[in-house]
């Protein structure tokens, strides 16, 4: 197959699926090996960002999705007049990267470092998809384990969790330190 036909070929499966496909199905469909298909994705990639498009090609932990680039929404809004934009609050952000930098981790965990219920949160991020259930714990009761999910990737502007900003070490020192004064002010009242 010729580079026209095979870009053709992957950019009607990207549209089709509208999801993210992982690269070795794409290069089964397409019948090619995966790092040519993966060159193939990522100079089309390349393609669509350098032209006036209003799509684009993303890659999510190792599988690739056509989507519609950020600055279109306001566009698109006036024709489905839906907003789906999600006002994420600061107690949403906080569950939100707890579960992001701690996943697997389950909804005690969660409360047990935020200190206070975290139903509400983890249940509005479950609604905004940014976060899913991702198995069971093994362990009395078998609680649910919680993870982020490619809408999550997507939202943030990252390929993987790999690409999660990392914790200044001092940082999470003064962290603890904050943590520990507000512990012994509680107990002091």
């Amino acid at each position: 197959m010729e580079i026209k036909k095979l870009e053709a070929a992957i950019e009607a499966i990207l549209f089709t699926m509208g999801e993210a496909v992982e690269v070795e199905r794409i290069a089964a469909a397409v019948e090619h090996d995966v790092e040519t298909t993966r060159k193939i994705i990522r100079n089309m990639m390349d393609q669509y960002e350098g032209e006036e498009r209003g799509i684009q090609i993303i890659e999510l932990d190792g599988a690739f999705q056509m989507c519609t680039k950020a600055e279109m929404y306001d566009t698109i809004v006036k024709i489905t007049h839906i907003p789906k934009k999600h006002v994420l609050t600061d107690v949403l952000l906080e569950t939100l990267s707890i579960i992001a930098y701690k996943q697997p981790i389950t909804k005690q965990e969660i409360e047990a470092i935020r200190g206070v219920k975290s139903d509400h949160a983890v249940n509005k991020l479950i609604d905004y998809n940014l976060v899913c259930e991702v198995g069971r714990m093994d362990a009395p009761g078998r609680p649910i384990l919680f993870g982020t999910t490619e809408e999550f990737l997507r939202s943030f502007g990252i390929q993987s969790l790999e690409d999660l900003p990392v914790v200044n070490p001092e940082k999470i020192e003064d962290f603890k330190l904050e943590a520990e004064e507000e512990i012994q002010l509680k107990l002091d009242i």
